[in-house]
């Protein structure tokens, strides 16, 4: 099962987008399809031939083309802004006959339809109308042929009858003025060229804005180099990114970019990893350490070999999850979707009601041989005011700058149903190990009793635990080298299960562990006992040392909070979210740590198997629960939570248990999410509000509601300046999500 990326073109308004699915979908082999209005994108899932779907895709009166790689991407965007600088072109076209031709009607300047040489002149204006219909309003004609032979109705079909009837009208009074009474003896050209001027100037602006919201995507895209410098026969080649092979060996030197991702095998340096994760400091990197590509690399050369190509990068995971998510729709973009399907035949049949109410009941409001000139005014209007565009852009064009946002601050959002989700969270559940802390145990504490220095604690307790791979003793041999403590092999080493472990170091008999080894051994540790419950007290180990049967010191051990998880746990608390963490630690440890950062409830010795459990309890009593891990052991947690967050590395984004990676292993990540996620519904509710707002105004507005109150008619004109316009505001409104800026930057 694969999913493809398609360029859709011929999508006029989002009443097409139900109907290109439903094509997709119909062609054999698709699973699924998602249709992205405001990029004129589709991920198609399924195995299928390309080929049947291209074609069954132009079929319906559209087109599609594959996209396969970064050069197709580049085609479809220089083909939009050619597309963009036409619009532009047909729209001055059009304007430069419609703006005089109204100017002139203004003030009266045109001669009267009545006499023989006025309608010469305005026969005149109808063929330049004509050409101008042809030249820059082509488009909405063929789109709407092409819609009539589907069976289907779209934006070009409104935009082809309001500005089609207005032109054959007026050209059939011209001809046979006697047809109607002298009063309605009007002639609309200049209305219908200033519409078509206005909706290509209008799109042209949303074309432009809407370019803006896919910068995400194209910054992710022009990380990755071009070529590598990669070490082959003993030389150094610079190849294309695509000749790098597996475990090739390439060279990066300093300020150039990571052009795959691999494992340093000489050398070291430091990397700018801020593009893919949000960490704004550089990473220090050295022999065996990872790197990804796209990252920078700030100061050293180094080798590394290869070990993912092509679509298997860190960053090609990224572009395609992104993707997949900006392509997504959660449940207000279906419900947006479904209205818009059937908004355009819905306005038609508004528009057929409209001229039938002013024909037949407009003699008590106008004069008798107005009617038709009103019925015809309105019904154009109606048509002209009701496009959807506004509407069907209001979900995806948001979706599509919140989901690249967080991309920019290393939180990936795999679908529009998580982003949508994750600003309702009232809980959040997290994991202590390796999400709160660092998941790594660490020296907190060295102290001294006696006649030994802190030196010599370290020492002894280094060497002693030299051969063990127990995270505690691996925490102190680490902090021995760090201090460069030399330390000595042991002799007649011995492990007491529970207790601890002795050994002869230097010529001294040495004890190291908690207080029932020091009681076996009668080791008097009264005078250190106040101090060791309160190192417990403080979420850290406290073990005892003792040297040829005195107490020498207390070392302690602890899996440090990381810097920031305090405050980001407070952030969520001005968010209003709950706090809560599980953990398999002691009661003991969990309180102190639930109390440091005033978490607002904790569960301690919890086993991996049962966090689930928890999840769904909190679920039980009414909360909306995400849930942090590693995206492991707490992979059904996860799963079970409304939200999963799972805590990433650079490298590791293809957790599938949860529904957001964060890339860098901070909590303020969550933050992030759940903020971008709130700024973007409400975005979305915003842009549909609008549009909701111009279309159930403007419709009854635009069929002269206000007329029997108050003597006002629309006017054409301004119903296209009105349409135009209400899908620039959406775009830029979904813009302003650009602007978000993260925790981590608001700190």
């Amino acid at each position: 099962m694969t999913v493809k990326h398609f360029s859709i073109g011929g999508m006029s308004c989002a009443g097409c987008v139900a109907g290109v699915e439903k094509v997709l979908e119909g062609v054999a082999g698709v699973e699924s399809s998602a249709v992205n209005f405001s990029e004129h994108t589709a991920d198609v899932e399924g195995s299928f031939a390309t080929e049947d779907l291209i074609n069954a895709v132009k079929d319906a009166g559209y087109e599609a083309s594959l996209l396969q790689s970064e050069e197709d991407t580049a085609e479809k965007e220089a083909a939009e802004f050619e597309h963009y600088r036409n619009l532009l072109k047909k729209s001055l076209v059009a304007a430069l006959i419609g703006v005089p031709l109204f100017i002139l009607g203004m003030s009266g300047l045109l001669p009267d339809l009545n006499t023989t040489q006025g309608q010469i002149i305005w026969f005149l204006i109808g063929l330049a109308t004509a050409f101008v219909l042809w030249f820059s309003g082509g488009h909405f004609y063929t789109g709407a042929w092409k819609a009539f032979k589907n069976h289907n109705a779209n934006m070009d079909t409104l935009i082809a009858l309001g500005t089609g009837t207005a032109w054959i009208f007026s050209m059939v009074i011209t001809i046979y003025p006697d047809l109607v009474p002298a009063l309605a003896r009007h002639a609309y050209f200049e209305a219908a060229a200033i519409i078509i001027a206005l909706i290509n100037f209008g799109s042209a602006l949303e074309m432009r804005a809407r370019g803006k919201t896919s910068e995400a995507i194209k910054r992710l895209i022009g990380l990755q180099p071009k070529t590598a410098r990669v070490v082959r026969d003993g030389k150094e080649v610079d190849v294309a990114i695509s000749k790098v092979g597996l475990d090739e060996t390439v060279r990066v030197r300093p300020g150039e970019k990571i052009p795959l991702d691999g494992v340093i095998v000489d050398g070291h340096s430091s990397i700018d990893e801020s593009m893919l994760t949000g960490e704004p400091l550089p990473v220090e990197k050295k022999l065996g350490d990872d790197v990804v590509g796209g990252t920078m690399n700030k100061s050293g050369t180094f080798l590394f070999q290869a070990k993912r190509v092509g679509s298997e990068t860190a960053l090609a995971q990224i572009i395609a999850l992104v993707r997949k998510a900006q392509n997504s729709k959660p449940a207000i973009g279906k419900l947006a979707d479904k209205i818009s399907a059937i908004f355009v035949p819905t306005v038609l049949i508004i528009a057929v009601i409209t001229f039938l109410l002013w024909f037949n009941f407009a003699p008590g409001l106008v004069a008798e041989e107005m009617r038709i000139s009103y019925a015809l005014v309105t019904t154009m209007t109606v048509l002209i005011i009701a496009c959807p565009c506004a509407l069907g852009l209001a979900t995806p064009i948001s979706i599509m700058v919140g989901v690249g946002k967080a991309a920019e601050f290393g939180v990936l959002i795999r679908n529009g149903e998580a982003l949508q989700t994750a600003g309702k969270l009232n809980t959040v559940v997290m994991d202590k190990t390796g999400t709160i802390t660092n998941g790594q145990p660490s020296v907190t504490s060295v102290i001294n009793y006696g006649e030994w220095q802190q030196e010599d604690v370290l020492m002894f307790a280094g060497s002693i635990e030299k051969g063990s791979e127990h995270p505690l003793a691996e925490a102190i041999v680490n902090a021995a080298d760090e201090k460069n403590i030399t330390l000595f092999d042991s002799q007649n080493f011995s492990a007491v299960v529970g207790h601890g472990v002795t050994a002869i170091i230097d010529g001294h008999q040495v004890l190291l562990g908690n207080a029932a080894l020091m009681q076996k051994n009668n080791i008097d540790f009264e005078q250190a006992e106040a101090e060791a419950q309160s190192l417990a007290e403080q979420a850290q180990t406290p073990m005892y040392l003792a040297v040829d049967q005195q107490l020498a010191g207390i070392i302690s051990v602890a899996d440090l909070i990381k810097e920031d998880s305090a405050r980001a746990i407070k952030a969520l608390h001005r968010l209003g979210i709950k706090v809560v963490m599980l953990t398999g630690d002691n009661k003991h440890t969990a309180k102190a740590v639930a109390e440091q950062l005033s978490i607002d409830e904790y569960f301690a010795e919890v086993l991996p198997e049962d966090k689930e459990q928890k999840v769904a309890l909190l679920q039980s009593q009414g909360n909306v629960v995400g849930m942090v891990g590693d995206g492991i052991n707490d992979a059904p947690a996860l799963a079970r939570a409304d939200v999963g967050f799972a805590i990433g590395t650079g490298t590791d984004v293809a957790i599938e248990s949860a529904d957001v990676t964060l890339m860098r292993g901070s909590l303020l990540g969550v933050v992030d999410a759940i903020a971008i996620s709130k700024a973007t519904v409400r975005n979305i509710k915003q842009n549909l509000f609008g549009a909701f707002v111009y279309n159930g105004l403007g419709i009854p507005v635009a069929a002269g509601i206000l007329f029997p109150l108050m003597g006002i008619l629309l006017n054409p004109m301004i119903a296209g300046a009105a349409m135009a316009m209400s899908s620039v505001t959406v775009v830029s409104n979904a813009n302003r999500l650009r602007w978000f800026r993260s925790a981590e930057m608001t700190k």
